[in-house]
């Protein structure tokens, strides 16, 4: 691998442990792309790369499996999990039940703080969009989120939610990059967070869930292209 490309991802000690450093370097690597899907992930070519011990690796790749963004292949060993377009829409379909009635409760019964976090928290979500840095949209978006399903109460939903949190977050990756979007995606938001801040159970819910539905057309297009 060119050496370009090997120290893109090398783990820098001076933050967090190095599990969760290297974890979170793995995790950057599969949803940009540097890592493809259906690609053999080879534990000497990673401490390599990362410059972490053969330990840590491999604990790191079994965190990756659990996430569903690695898959352990017989006589092959581990490979990037490959884009399933079934399964993204079923995430999607649960993203959409949940979200909706996240935003429906969270218009209901949420704080006004609340609210006005949220708005505070969409607010960074486009700035991050307009530097084009999406690693950063991923992680305001990741926060928005938790704000909205704490904020209306639904503390076991959201942990449904982050245990999708990694695959939601792939094809985020996918989708957040399209042509066109940052606009698009800046007026569906702003459309869930009026709703929330009209109190308007009814128009929240359906603005979250056209939100959903929107991404799921895009990845479905996304990931038939690259099927193609």
């Amino acid at each position: 691998m060119p050496a370009t490309q090997t120290s893109s991802i090398k783990v820098d000690r001076s933050t967090k442990t190095l599990r969760e450093l290297t974890l979170e370097s793995m995790r950057g690597a599969i949803f940009s792309g540097h890592f493809k899907p259906g690609e053999r992930l080879v534990e000497r070519n990673l401490c390599e790369q990362l410059d972490v011990s053969r330990s840590v690796v491999r604990e790191v790749l079994r965190h990756l499996e659990t996430e569903g963004l690695v898959e352990s292949i017989p006589h092959q060993g581990p490979v990037v999990a490959s884009l399933d377009a079934d399964r993204a829409a079923q995430i999607y379909e649960l993203r959409a039940l949940l979200e909706g009635h996240a935003a429906r409760l969270c218009a209901e019964k949420a704080s006004d703080a609340t609210i006005q976090r949220l708005g505070e928290l969409n607010d960074h979500i486009q700035a991050a969009f307009s530097e084009n840095d999406f690693h950063e949209v991923m992680v305001r978006t990741s926060a928005f989120y938790e704000a909205m399903f704490i904020g209306s109460g639904l503390t076991m939903a959201w942990d449904v939610v982050q245990s999708l949190n990694a695959r939601i977050n792939r094809l985020r990756a996918m989708t957040i990059s399209s042509s066109g979007r940052k606009a698009e995606a800046a007026a569906e938001m702003e459309r869930i967070v009026q709703a929330l801040r009209n109190r308007d159970p009814q128009a929240a819910q359906e603005a979250s869930q056209a939100h959903v539905r929107r991404v799921a057309e895009i990845a479905a297009q996304r990931l038939a292209a690259s099927a193609g």
